[in-house]
């Protein structure tokens, strides 16, 4: 009687979790799609950058506003689960940035953009970049309310992180691979990482880049152009 009392209890369980997943991700769609529509009206080209720990995103972002300055306005949302250092870099290129702390979150979620949206206040025709929370999983699930996703991996993880974490690149629409400079020291091979990059999702746009030195900058920073308009 024990055995089959606890059963029951695991199965209501199960379905209450259920529940409450589909219900978040309910109400998280529901606030991307006002953060869509604001951006939509202020011709705001939005991308949700993603990445493990470590990939440079945050040197691909501050070599990006450097190219980008002057011939389009830019805005940054950094989310990180503590401190300010990554939108401390941001606020040193003079351009408006707005810090989000998640604590123990592992992603960012459309209200917390639409807060952060009230503080910037980004101009009409703005570059707005999503630093997401470093972490190749929960960040794919919760949609942002933006044009574009950007996955960026950097050669040091390995040539095998797409079939690893297929979810993340199944979920985005352009791949940013970074730190090519260091090919030459590493056992990845860069046709193997960008032909599983396109076995997992055989759509992406794939940039190759290192932000550290500008190689492959230049082609970033035009397509960014291009795409706004």
């Amino acid at each position: 009687m024990d055995n089959h009392g606890d059963t029951d209890k695991r199965v209501i369980d199960e379905s209450l979790i259920i529940a409450v997943e589909q219900d978040i991700l309910q109400r998280n769609n529901e606030e991307a799609g006002r953060n869509r529509r604001y951006f939509e009206e202020k011709n705001i080209f939005c991308l949700n950058l993603m990445s493990s720990p470590g990939s440079g995103k945050t040197t691909l972002l501050e070599e990006t506003i450097r190219r980008l300055k002057g011939r389009a306005p830019v805005g940054v949302i950094e989310g990180d689960q503590q401190t300010s250092n990554d939108a401390d870099r941001i606020a040193a290129l003079d351009v408006p940035v707005y810090q989000v702390n998640t604590g123990q979150g592992c992603h960012l979620e459309a209200d917390m953009i639409n807060s952060a949206l009230s503080e910037i206040k980004p101009e009409d025709g703005t570059i707005l970049f999503i630093e997401n929370v470093g972490n190749l999983v929960c960040p794919a699930m919760y949609d942002l309310g933006e044009k574009q996703r950007v996955v960026i991996i950097s050669v040091t993880e390995g040539d095998d992180k797409p079939l690893k974490y297929p979810y993340m690149f199944q979920e985005s629409d352009i791949c940013v691979i970074n730190k090519i400079d260091l090919v030459p020291y590493l056992s990845t091979k860069m046709e193997v990482l960008k032909e599983n990059v396109l076995k997992v999702n055989r759509n992406l746009r794939i940039f190759e880049v290192s932000a550290a030195q500008g190689t492959g900058m230049d082609e970033w920073c035009r397509w960014l152009l291009e795409s706004r308009t």
